[in-house]
């Protein structure tokens, strides 16, 4: 089974995600945990272990630069792939986020198939 941690603090954007996980990946067997914000996924990490951690920037409380600094310190999940998803869209936010330890980055508004793809490489590059 693949263990997904998506972290989103819009319920329609969580709904988006997990849907096209899931259509995209119709051979896998995922495990979707959601998390509503930075501080929810620093609760759930503990239950990990993740094969892929998705999560949104712009966040209450713990925002997603906060939370991928915390998985990038952190013995058990510092391999974990990271994928950050952000309205912020320029080359900057990008490079910045890249250099932080993301592993992709996907600006908003995406499409499925383009999620579908930065997660399945992602996935593959773990195992």
């Amino acid at each position: 089974m693949t263990r997904i941690l998506l972290v989103e603090d819009s319920v329609t954007m969580r709904g988006f995600v997990r849907g096209a996980l899931l259509a995209g990946s119709p051979t896998l067997e995922l495990d979707i945990v959601e998390a509503e914000n930075g501080f929810d996924a620093l609760r759930l990490l503990p239950r990990g272990p993740y094969d892929l951690v998705i999560t949104d920037i712009n966040m209450p409380n713990i925002n997603g630069l906060e939370l991928l600094s915390f998985i990038r310190k952190s013995d058990q999940h510092r391999d974990t792939p990271v994928l950050l998803i952000s309205t912020q869209s320029s080359d900057k936010d990008r490079r910045r986020a890249l250099e932080l330890g993301a592993n992709d980055y996907l600006a908003k508004p995406f499409t499925a198939v383009a999620l579908q793809e930065a997660a399945q490489r992602q996935l593959e590059r773990a195992r």
